[in-house]
C-alpha cells in the first residue's frame, strides 16, 4: 500500500498541534493548567462528536467494532490523556513556550522505546541515533541554569508528559484499526471529563466564558484533529515512524512562540535545536540500504 497518504496525515497531525504550545501559554495567564487540560480535551472530543455526525449522515463506512479485549488500552489511553495534558500545562507555567515546544520531541524517544521494549517494533539503526541526539538536545533544554547545572522544573514536568504521550502513543495503536474518529472522541470526552473533575475538586473552574471558548476551539484543532490524523496514519506507518514524522511540531511551535513572544532564547536552546533537528531528519528518512536492526 502507498504510504505517502498516510506520511501527509502525521505531518499534518505535526502542525495543528503545533500551535497548541504558544496559545495555550498565553491562555495560562487567565485559566489554571488542569482547567486547560480538560478544555482542550474537551473541545476535541465534542468537535470531533460533531463530525462523527456529519459523516454518518454522508458515508457508509464500515470500521471493526470496539471488542472486551481492547478495553486494557482503552482505559489506559484515557487516564495517560489525562495524566500528560496536566503535566505539560504546569510545565508550560513556569517554562519558556519555545522550551516547551522543543521538548515534545522526547515523545519520539518515548514512543520508540516503548514500541520496542513492550510491543516489540522493529527499531531501525537511524532512529536509534536520532533517540541519541533527541535525549540529548532533551536534557539541554531542562537546564535553567548550564553554567550551575541547574534543572529547570519546569522542563522536568514537560518530558514526564512526553514519557506519559510515549506510552499512550502505543496503546492507541492497538486501537488504530478501529475507527480512529471514534477514537479520539473516546480520547477527548473522557479524558477531559477526568480533568475537569480533578479541576473542580481543586476549585480551580471559572466561568470566563471567552476564554473558554478560545480553549474549545483551540483543542478541536490542535487536539482534536490533530489526535485524528495521527491515529489514521498509525494504520500504515506504526507508533515509531509515526511519532517520528509527527517532530515537526516542536519546531514550527517552537518558531511560532518566538514570533508571539518575541523572546531570544539562551545559548542552550540555539544547540538543542540543531541536534534536534539532525536527530529528526534521521527519525524521518531511510538509509538507501534499508538494514533493520531488531532489538
Amino acid at each position: 500500500m502507498n504510504s505517502h497518504k498516510y506520511i501527509f496525515y502525521a505531518i499534518l497531525a505535526a502542525v495543528l498541534y503545533a500551535v497548541s504550545t504558544p496559545i495555550s501559554k498565553l491562555l495560562l495567564n487567565h485559566l489554571s493548567p488542569v482547567y486547560i487540560a480538560a478544555l482542550l480535551y474537551l473541545g476535541a472530543g465534542i468537535g470531533m462528536s460533531f463530525v462523527a455526525v456529519i459523516r454518518k449522515r454522508v458515508s457508509n463506512t464500515i470500521y471493526k467494532s470496539f471488542t472486551r479485549k481492547e478495553l486494557p488500552s482503552i482505559f489506559g489511553m484515557i487516564i495517560l490523556d489525562i495524566i500528560a495534558p496536566i503535566l505539560l500545562m504546569v510545565g508550560l507555567n513556569t517554562s519558556h513556550p519555545e522550551n516547551v515546544a522543543l521538548l515534545n520531541n522526547f515523545e519520539i524517544v518515548a514512543t520508540s522505546l516503548f514500541a520496542a521494549f513492550i510491543f516489540r517494533e522493529v527499531i531501525p539503526n537511524r532512529l536509534r541515533l536520532a533517540i541519541v541526539l533527541v535525549t540529548i538536545a532533551s536534557l539541554l533544554l531542562s537546564f535553567e541554569d548550564i553554567d550551575a547545572f541547574k534543572f529547570s522544573i519546569g522542563s522536568v514536568f514537560v518530558m514526564f508528559a512526553t514519557i506519559c504521550w510515549g506510552l499512550e502513543n502505543n496503546l492507541t495503536r492497538k486501537l488504530s484499526f478501529n475507527d480512529p474518529l471514534m477514537v479520539v472522541v473516546i480520547k477527548g470526552i473522557f479524558s477531559g471529563l477526568g480533568s475537569l473533575t480533578i479541576a473542580l475538586l481543586l476549585n480551580e473552574v471559572v466561568l470566563y466564558v471567552s476564554f473558554i471558548l478560545w480553549a474549545l476551539l483551540l483543542g478541536f484543532i490542535a487536539y482534536g484533529l490533530s489526535i485524528f490524523f495521527y491515529v489514521t496514519a498509525q494504520r500504515e506507518l506504526g507508533a515509531a515512524r509515526t511519532s517520528t514524522f509527527y517532530s515537526f511540531a516542536p519546531f514550527i511551535g517552537s518558531i511560532l512562540s518566538l514570533i508571539i513572544f518575541f523572546e531570544l532564547p539562551k545559548v542552550n536552546f540555539y544547540i538543542a535545536i540543531i541536534l534536534m533537528a539532525i536527530g529528526s531528519y534521521y527519525a524521518s528518512t531511510k538509509s538507501k540500504k534499508h538494514t533493520l536492526d531488531i532489538i
